[in-house]
C-alpha cells in the first residue's frame, strides 16, 4: 500500500474527524433511523431515507478516515530546514500583482487552499519544491502564467 504523506496537524485534525463520527454522527443517525421506523411505511417515509442516505455517508467517510490514517506516513514540518520541500511554510509574493500569500505545503487529503494549506501535488507546490528564498517561480495555472517570488521559508 502506498503512503500518504502527512503533517501532525493533518493527521490530528482527520483523527479528531473520525473520533467525531464515531462517538457522535453514528449514534444520531441511527437513533434517527430508529424513529423514523416507528412512524409505520418505510417505502414513502422520507425522514428514514434521509437517514439511511445520511449513514450511508457517515459510514463511506469512515472507512476513508481509517483507509487514510492508516497509510499516513507523519511528518513533523519543526524538524526539517533547507529549500522548500513537504511540510514548508512558504510566503510568495506574485511578481505581477506585488499580491503576497502565504501556504503550507501539505498532503492530499488535509489539503485545503482557502485555509493556505496546498496540496503537494498541485501544480504550484510541484513548482516550487527544490526552490530556495529569492528563487523565481513560473507556474502554469487555469487563469495564464504566473510568477511568483519566494519570500521566506518556514519550517513549523
Amino acid at each position: 500500500m502506498e503512503k500518504i504523506p502527512m503533517t501532525r496537524a493533518g493527521h490530528a485534525a482527520l483523527d479528531e474527524e473520525l473520533k467525531k463520527l464515531k462517538s457522535t454522527e453514528r449514534p444520531a443517525v441511527i437513533r434517527a433511523i430508529a424513529e423514523a421506523r416507528e412512524h409505520g411505511d418505510l417505502s414513502e417515509n422520507a425522514e428514514y431515507h434521509a437517514a439511511r442516505e445520511k449513514q450511508s455517508f457517515i459510514e463511506g467517510r469512515i472507512k476513508e478516515l481509517e483507509s487514510l490514517l492508516s497509510r499516513a506516513d507523519v511528518i513533523d514540518p519543526a524538524k526539517l530546514s533547507g529549500p522548500i520541500k513537504f511540510g514548508a511554510t512558504v510566503t510568495l509574493v506574485d511578481e505581477d500583482t506585488d499580491e503576497e500569500k502565504t501556504y503550507q505545503i501539505v498532503g492530499e487529503a488535509e489539503a485545503d487552499i482557502e485555509k493556505g494549506l496546498l496540496n503537494v501535488r498541485s501544480p504550484l507546490a510541484r513548482a516550487l519544491i527544490g526552490k530556495d528564498e529569492g528563487d523565481s517561480v513560473e507556474v502554469r495555472t487555469p487563469g495564464g502564467e504566473r510568477s511568483y517570488e519566494v519570500l521566506t521559508i518556514r519550517y513549523i
